[in-house]
Parts: C-alpha cells; sequence; structure tokens
C-alpha cells in the first residue's frame, strides 16, 4: 500500500487519490482520518467506522464496522461507500485489495511527520470542497509555531509503545517527529530494530539482513538504563499503559535520571499517534509535558 514520494493520500497503485466528484459516502478505518472527518465539518459523510473510532464523541453514533485489523468486509461491502480510508500501519493490504477486487475506492494515508499530517488534512479538504475551515487554519497556526530550533533545552524522552519486551520507535516515525516538535529529545531516534528478537535485545549477536520494518525496536531494561532518560512517557497505546502503571516504571528504572527525580508520566497515547486534526490537541499539551522534566519538584503522573 506504499506510494512513492510524500502523496498525502493515494490509491493502492500509488497514484494520487483523485475522485471524479466529493465522495458521499465514507467508510474510515482509521481513528484519526474518522475524527478529522467530523471536524472538517463532514461527519454526515461517514457511513462506516471501527470499534477504535471513539472520537468525536458523535462519531460512536456511526455503524461500526469491526477492528482497524479485522473488519468486516461484509458489512462495508453492504454500505455501499464511495471510498474507503485505510492507513498503511493502521490496516491490512489484504483487506484493502480485497474491497478494491469488489470495486470499491481505496485512500491510502502515511504521513511520518507533522509537516504529512497537515498537508494530509489540506488534502482532504480539498478533496471534499472546502475552501475555508476554521480547523485548517488553527493547525497551520500551531504548526507555525512549533520549530524544533526554538527550543533552549531538551529532555532525553523514552516512550514505549509495548512491554515484555519493552519496544520504543525511531526518528523514521510520526511519534518521533511529533515528540521532537513539541520539545523532547528521543534517546532512541538512530535505534533500528534488529532481526531476530534475541538479537534485538542483545547487540552483541549478529543480527540477520532483512527487508522488514525497524523503525520499532525492542529493547532490554540494561538498554534502557544505559540510555539514562530524563523523562519516561507511558502512552495509553498502542500499549494499554495505565496511570496505575507509573509508579512500577518508576521503580523499574529507579536509577535512571527520571527515575530518580519521578518523571515518568502516564499519557493519551492519540497525542503522539494519532494524525489529522488530533494534530491541535497534541501541539498545545504536549510541550507542557515535556517541559515539565525542568520543573523543580514537579511531581505530576498523569496527564
Amino acid at each position: 500500500m506504499r506510494a512513492e514520494g510524500k502523496i498525502p493520500l493515494w490509491d493502492l497503485e500509488g497514484h494520487p487519490f483523485r475522485p471524479e466528484r466529493p465522495p458521499r459516502r465514507v467508510v474510515s478505518l482509521v481513528p484519526s482520518l474518522t475524527e478529522t472527518l467530523f471536524d472538517l465539518g463532514l461527519g454526515d459523510r461517514v457511513v462506516g467506522r471501527t470499534d477504535y473510532c471513539i472520537h468525536p464523541a458523535e462519531a460512536r453514533s456511526v455503524p461500526s464496522v469491526g477492528g482497524t485489523k479485522n473488519p468486516d468486509l461484509n458489512r462495508i461491502l453492504a454500505l455501499r461507500p464511495d471510498v474507503v480510508f485505510v492507513n498503511v500501519e493502521e490496516n491490512r493490504e489484504a483487506d484493502a485489495r480485497a474491497l478494491a477486487a469488489q470495486g470499491i475506492p481505496v485512500a491510502v494515508s502515511f504521513p511520518r511527520s507533522v509537516a504529512e499530517a497537515l498537508a494530509l488534512v489540506r488534502y482532504l479538504a480539498e478533496l471534499f470542497g472546502i475552501h475555508r475551515s476554521p480547523v485548517l487554519e488553527e493547525l497551520e497556526a500551531l504548526e507555525a509555531a512549533h520549530h524544533p530550533a526554538n527550543m533552549e533545552r531538551r529532555p532525553r524522552v523514552f516512550c514505549p509503545i509495548w512491554k515484555d519486551p519493552w519496544m520504543t520507535f525511531n526518528a523514521e516515525t510520526y511519534a518521533h517527529d511529533m515528540l521532537t516538535r513539541c520539545g523532547g529529545d528521543n534517546i532512541f531516534a538512530s535505534r533500528r530494530r534488529r532481526y531476530p528478537l534475541a538479537a534485538d535485545l542483545n547487540p552483541e549477536m549478529s543480527a540477520r539482513p532483512t527487508a522488514r520494518d525497524d523503525r520499532y525496536p525492542r529493547l532490554s531494561e540494561e538498554e534502557i538504563r544505559r540510555a539514562a532518560p530524563e523523562l519516561i512517557l507511558l502512552p495509553s497505546e498502542p500499549y494499554p499503559f495505565r496511570p496505575e502503571d507509573v509508579e512500577t516504571v518508576r521503580a523499574c528504572f529507579a536509577d535512571t535520571p527520571a527515575g530518580r527525580t519521578g518523571r515518568v508520566c502516564w499519557i493519551d497515547g492519540s497525542l503522539l499517534f494519532w494524525h489529522g486534526t488530533r494534530l491541535r490537541h497534541a501541539l498545545r499539551i504536549l510541550p507542557h509535558i515535556l517541559q515539565s522534566a525542568f520543573v523543580p519538584e514537579d511531581r505530576s503522573s498523569v496527564w
């Protein structure tokens, strides 16, 4: 489902997705795009969503077609959509191609930076004939105000996306760019995933050459301690970290700067991993969380 270059939205052949007329019946298999469509005033065109499309609250009244990884294709076909929105990381290519084989137009997205996510919102507005959008104007103003060069000091951040084993993301991801834009220093930005698992957890072992995705490395606790994070963020997704996990993680990494100062925070994972109009929340909230690493006696553990 990949396209060459930086096309915001493309079809399964890798060409820009440009239908002859704005779609009137939309199925979105991407929670962040479902929210974006509603925020752009297009909620009445969304006829199907996933179980995870819960923002805004109005979206929950739209019929669900299942999960992002296991949608009910027959239910989608019955909705007679003009387009189904999918995402390279959120959805399975097999499902997208099965829908296309039934004559359903499929539009693919894969933003890997804040700038690309904003370009996708612009593209959607154009696609649906929206000439002026207060939400888009707000996003553009917020994005322009957050430049990495403006940050005086950046906390060294570890943000796990899984545990047992620990996993995180490197510099080739949307989450990394969001973290950087908002003032954080991703301590595993240059770390690539190594195969097999034993080699990923033990750098002294030989790794096998592979073409598989290496953007999400798996880490040993010792490697995390050596990286000396000043702030540890526990997002609510994709691994469902909970506020009560904060104390356990503090204890686990008690000998790191983050553990010693109590800089372990639970956050809403959508701020880091949802693109689209969720940007307007992320660009306001995340800078405060990241800069809290330098506030004396700050013991806030939940955002």
